[in-house]
């Protein structure tokens, strides 16, 4: 198509490119008083009148006919680029609504080259694996896209920046805010685990903050791309991003999907945030990346700034402890230590509460996650009791069938820890179940509880009950369920 000569030309290109309406082309004329006006004068009314970006403007004078749409997305400029994707700020055709829409690089898109086709899968993959994750400290992805040799994703744009920006400008967070902004992302990281997911590319690029100070963490998903590659990295994206944790992991003699890599690398953006300085040396040469010593060699952060607080420097040294035995060995754990350093910046307080709390850090207890099975009917019960029980770290398996559920646990009466009946919806069907139980010694020692509504509150003298075996009649509150269930569960440790 040629580059645009003059202004009429520029504009009539805009238009047909579907950049511009007509009334906005109209009003674009109008505004210069002239078909005669020089090109840079229109490019200037463009930008004013927010009718163009940049981005948009420069692309048309090049004569570029493509690369302004993807999907019903208009681009208005790049926001960040890595070396396979570019994420772009852009607009819904239709709504206005504003995303963030990551692209896929061309040159690994076209889906008729086998090579190129199974890396446009795996980037739709991650994406589609990120939108199951609704939470407040992970950026959502909305959708994942393939439209030919066009590969997207649709995600939330965060108004803000993102920490190796932030950092930058500010050299360095303070104590208390680089707490809570890690308390975010924690929290993130927490929950995306929870669902089955690791991050596998924990760094600065890879956190957002908000204009009101919240992080988000984004990329989710990436895990999966990992599984594809060699234990060293190598891959056929030219993706370095797992570099670090497959150094981390031989370093360690640890599986390349070990979890508490994720803690450690939050550990690393701590150090980051606090000192203004990476704890481990930047170097994009392979082999210096890959080298155990680069471990090794990290500074002690009280080393580094002796005047930070030694309640932010004993979780940092925590996360970052080399043997992953004595790293924080989930979220959870890091996040109960955080809490207390959050309060102590905040608060400060007299010898007793201090030494308390130095009592406190560090002492939160990993246990196996127990299963628990709930039969329930009722869909909305159903996610009532699932966010009621994962909310304290049990694993919840859902059924409708109370016959079902037995028959399970005869065949392997490990696969719960407890089971719960609720007979609100079931019935006299959570009755028979529950006695079921008790009469087979194959289940016959499984902890169970039968939740009875108050109009059946008589079928209690028929259940078959025990110390593990229990009965309550709603209403009851969530708090006192969890407290009948951990007590069975205690029963059944102590056996």
């Amino acid at each position: 198509m040629g580059t645009p000569s003059n202004a009429e030309e520029f504009l009539q290109r805009a238009l047909d490119l579907e950049l511009l309406n007509e009334r906005q082309f109209q009003e674009v004329w109008a505004s210069v008083g002239s078909r005669m006006a020089p090109l840079e004068e229109v490019k200037k009314q463009l930008l004013r009148g927010e009718y163009m970006t940049n981005y948009q403007i420069d692309r048309v004078v090049k004569g570029r006919e493509t690369g302004f749409f993807r999907g019903q997305y208009k681009l208005l400029y790049a926001v960040g680029e890595g070396s396979f994707a570019r994420v772009y700020r852009a607009v819904h055709r239709q709504t206005g609504e504003i995303v963030a829409v990551k692209v896929l690089r061309d040159r690994y898109s076209d889906i008729d080259k086998p090579e190129q086709a199974a890396q446009a899968a795996r980037f739709l993959r991650e994406g589609k694996l990120g939108t199951a994750l609704r939470h407040p400290n992970i950026v959502p992805i909305y959708e994942a896209v393939s439209e030919g040799k066009s590969h997207f994703l649709v995600m939330e744009f965060v108004e803000g920046w993102n920490l190796r920006d932030l950092v930058k400008i500010r050299k360095k967070i303070d104590p208390l805010q680089a707490t809570r902004l890690m308390i975010d992302m924690v929290k993130g990281l927490g929950y995306a685990m929870e669902n089955g997911l690791s991050h596998r590319d924990l760094k600065l690029n890879n956190i957002l903050v908000t204009s009101s100070m919240q992080a988000k963490v984004v990329d989710f998903g990436l895990a999966t791309l990992a599984d594809d590659a060699g234990d060293d990295g190598n891959d056929d994206m030219p993706n370095t991003r797992t570099i670090d944790y497959a150094a981390l992991e031989r370093a360690t003699n640890v599986r390349k999907d070990d979890k508490r890599s994720d803690i450690f690398f939050m550990g690393v953006i701590f150090y980051h945030m606090l000192t203004g300085v990476s704890p481990l040396l930047e170097t994009k040469d392979r082999l210096q990346r890959m080298n155990k010593q680069r471990f090794l060699d990290v500074v002690p952060i009280q080393n580094r700034d002796p005047a930070l607080p030694h309640w932010v420097c004993s979780v940092v040294n925590k996360a970052m402890m080399l043997e992953p035995t004595r790293r924080y060995q989930s979220p959870a754990a890091m996040l109960a230590d955080l809490a207390i350093v959050e309060r102590q910046l905040i608060e400060g307080g007299d010898g007793a509460a201090v030494e308390a709390d130095m009592a406190a850090l560090g002492t939160y207890v990993e246990t196996a996650q127990q299963t628990v099975l709930v039969v329930e009917s009722n869909p909305k019960w159903q996610d009532v009791f699932r966010q009621g029980f994962k909310r304290v770290n049990y694993k919840v398996l859902l059924t409708a069938d109370p016959t079902r559920a037995v028959a399970r646990l005869r065949q392997d009466n490990a696969s719960a820890n407890c089971i719960v009946f609720c007979a609100q919806g079931l019935g006299e069907a959570a009755l028979s179940a529950f006695n079921d139980l008790a009469a087979d010694n194959r289940t016959a020692s499984v902890p169970a509880l039968l939740l009875l509504e108050e109009s059946q509150k008589d079928w209690k003298e028929q259940a078959m009950s025990a110390e593990h075996r229990v009965i309550l009649v709603m209403p009851i509150t969530m708090k006192q369920l969890r407290e009948a269930l951990a007590s069975l569960l205690s029963l059944q440790v102590a056996k």
